[in-house]
């Protein structure tokens, strides 16, 4: 039964365009050329790649490059677009935030190969981020996560899994899929992109941008996100918003701006600051007086020598005897003690 469910909720989550917006035609051995009426053909700035997953399937990635970026934002779209949908997007936030783009299509979106799956999802984005790191020296550090929607699954996926993110924002995104088929109140074990449990996992700062009128999400998916969260960023909630829409709202492109610029100024020194003091650590005297008391329940009695306890041989550490001669006090008639 819980397969069956399982199975039914991936086919609801994903709607790959049919036929997709855009096709590749390889123009020599390592360039590819997008064939697309809403991309230009003609775009420097942008490199297109194709990517093979651990799981075999080959995908599409769009990097858009920005001379003025210091950060890079790898973009996890929702489930009913594609890359040739989303490349006037890419430009504006490219443009807009100062940032170098990378965007890829799911297995069985675009021109990738293969059939969309949650599991499949994540193996993309890993296959994207070692592309990131091996291809273009992006390292975690200076890295942003964007899910929308759907995406939101392999964005936390990953975002769990990187201690030292930048950031991470949330665009819509769920709690989990059977939370929005159903509005479960449980995590069952047939559930997909468990949201709910790794937004716990993720140690950087997390912006949530949700619209309060969106009957795709609900609205308490993103609150829930946000209030899970442990270094939650002020959130976005745009009055009026809907599940697709919210790119059209002033707010939402000024809201990413500022939470783009404040990442930026997040040195080094401020996050180690943030980590020490999400640390809860005992005051050193307690410290000292516990190991105190720790050395002091190793002795077998109130004298000044070590002796050993949890030995079967009652041996002095200082004189190795069967009894401590150093010691003027009486022999010790605790349980289990042997001086």
């Amino acid at each position: 039964m819980g397969c069956l469910v399982s199975r039914l909720a991936a086919k609801l989550a994903f709607f790959p365009p049919r036929p997709p917006t855009y096709q590749l035609q390889s123009q020599n051995q390592s360039n590819l050329m997008v064939i697309s009426s809403s991309v230009p053909p003609d775009d420097n700035s942008m490199d297109v790649r194709t990517l093979v997953t651990n799981r075999g399937n080959k995908i599409v990635v769009f990097y858009l490059r920005n001379p003025l970026a210091r950060l890079t934002l790898l973009y996890s779209h929702g489930n009913a677009a594609d890359l040739g949908q989303l490349y006037d997007l890419f430009v504006q936030l490219k443009i807009n935030l100062k940032v170098n783009l990378m965007g890829y299509d799911y297995s069985g979106y675009g021109a990738s190969t293969g059939k969309p799956s949650e599991y499949d999802t994540y193996a993309d984005i890993e296959a994207v981020y070692e592309c990131l790191e091996t291809e273009y020296g992006v390292s975690q550090e200076d890295l942003i996560l964007y899910g929308q929607s759907v995406g939101s699954g392999p964005t936390l996926h990953l975002a769990a899994r990187l201690p030292r993110l930048r950031g991470v924002v949330l665009h819509s995104a769920i709690l989990s899929g059977l939370r929005v088929l159903c509005h479960s109140k449980f995590t069952l074990c047939f559930d997909i992109y468990k949201n709910i449990n790794k937004i716990q996992k993720v140690k950087c700062s997390v912006l949530v941008i949700h619209g309060t009128e969106d009957d795709v999400v609900n609205w308490f998916h993103g609150n829930g996100l946000w209030q899970l969260a442990r270094e939650p960023y002020e959130p976005l909630w745009i009055k009026g918003g809907g599940h697709c829409n919210l790119e059209l709202y002033p707010d939402y492109i000024r809201h990413l701006c500022k939470y783009i610029h404040d990442m930026e100024n997040l040195t080094t020194q401020i996050r180690l600051k943030k980590i020490r003091q999400s640390v809860h650590l005992k005051p050193a005297s307690s410290n000292t007086t516990t190991t105190n008391n720790k050395s002091s329940t190793n002795k077998c009695c109130s004298c000044s020598c070590s002796c050993r306890v949890r030995c079967r041989r009652p041996k002095c550490f200082k004189c190795s005897k069967l009894r401590c001669f150093k010691c003027s006090k009486p022999r010790c008639i605790k349980f289990f003690c042997w001086r």
